[in-house]
């Protein structure tokens, strides 16, 4: 590829040297200026995909903010920040966070100074724009991550107002693990003749991972998830529940029973979540509880299993909880219990994920050693 040899020097030092599939077909319509829609599943380099051209783009003679991020949480902000830098700071282009859950001072000093790349989530990128602190009329290149949760519902109003501060000549990605057809269409409106790239449409869930779903009683939850941990080998392990108060009392009781485990939701402190975090990389804490703030965005490596204690809501929320293992072409296992109350919920994530799992009482495999 034609690139600026300090890119491709700071792409050298990453220890990156073979294109995956998503950077081999989004980089060059992002180079030729292309606005673009890209599909391709959680580990798959989706953030190179769109760093490379931002590395371009941007004029570090340019004291303005030139390319903004928009990612839905503080982790994945710091991840592609990481990445990003990696990147355009030998151009000398300065990058800077913006997110919640710390002091605003950090980010105005930033601001100041001159950042050419801004990466930050909706809220605090929103908070900025209203005490204009933060000025996007010079973006050029606009990204959403995880396309699809900051076109929904929850973060809509905010990405839409952040986006009507840019200019409307400037060239917008959108790149998801999963792309539902409603995201297309709302994203049509913000997006000029947009190529599409799909790596992996239709593959719901990596071809590596093993399925088990066992129906169950709720009051033998905890002892079925005591057997599959008592039983796991030295792959870290995530579990995931549906509430910030089910994921703490859960692993409250895990961590009583001598677990080594960490909690992971929304409502613990910047400084408790990067705790946990780093419990749960380092192998210190290897049992991750934790609510669908881990089924996204975070960079974890090496998760040998993935347990659904509770149900998801969507087949999209049970993509990216599944896609937390199985990654890179390693084999992963996916556990998913089935209460009673949750038929329904299940019948709806087949149907929508177009298939069709097998299903076994727990009570006639949980004295199975290993679980087949």
């Amino acid at each position: 590829m034609s690139l600026d040899a300090t890119t491709k020097t700071a792409i050298s030092r990453m220890n990156i040297s073979k294109l995956t599939p998503i950077q081999e077909k989004a980089i060059p319509h992002l180079m030729a200026g292309r606005d673009l829609i890209g599909q391709a599943r959680t580990g798959s380099g989706k953030t190179l995909a769109f760093a490379v051209p931002m590395a371009e783009i941007c004029d570090p003679s340019l004291r303005q903010v030139q390319a903004v991020v928009i990612v839905p949480t503080r982790e994945l902000a710091m991840q592609v920040a990481g990445v990003i830098e990696a990147l355009v700071s030998p151009r000398k282009i300065r990058v800077t966070l913006l997110y919640g859950g710390r002091s605003l001072k950090p980010e105005y000093i930033a601001l100041r100074n001159g950042a050419q790349v801004v990466v930050g989530t909706p809220g605090r990128t929103l908070d900025h724009l209203r005490q204009r602190t933060l000025d996007l009329s010079a973006v050029r290149f606009l990204v959403l991550d995880e396309a699809d949760e900051m076109l929904d519902r929850g973060f809509a109003h905010d990405v839409e107002a952040i986006i009507g501060r840019t200019p409307k000549e400037r060239q917008t990605a959108l790149l998801s693990a999963t792309m539902p057809e409603w995201v297309s269409k709302t994203a049509s409106k913000h997006l000029r003749n947009p190529v599409t790239v799909e790596v992996d449409a239709g593959l719901q869930a990596p071809p590596t991972v093993e399925h088990l779903v066992y129906t169950i009683r709720k009051s033998d939850k905890l002892e079925a998830l005591r057997t599959l941990l008592d039983r796991r080998e030295d792959a870290p392990v995530i579990v995931f529940g549906k509430t910030k108060r089910g994921v703490k009392q859960l692993a409250r009781e895990l961590d009583a029973l001598g677990y080594p485990v960490g909690a992971l939701q929304g409502n613990l402190s910047q400084k408790a979540r990067e705790l946990v975090m780093s419990g749960f990389r380092s192998g210190a804490a290897p049992i991750l509880v934790a609510t669908n703030v881990a089924a996204r965005g975070l960079d974890f490596e090496g998760i040998g299993q993935v347990i659904n204690y509770d149900l998801p809501d969507s087949e999209q929320l049970f993509t990216h909880r599944v896609g937390r293992t199985g990654r890179m072409g390693r084999a992963g296992e996916a556990v998913t219990f089935i209460s009673e109350g949750d038929e329904r919920k299940w019948r709806e994530i087949e149907r929508d994920l177009g298939l069709q799992f097998t299903k076994k009482p727990w009570k006639q495999v949980r004295k199975a050693k290993p679980l087949q």
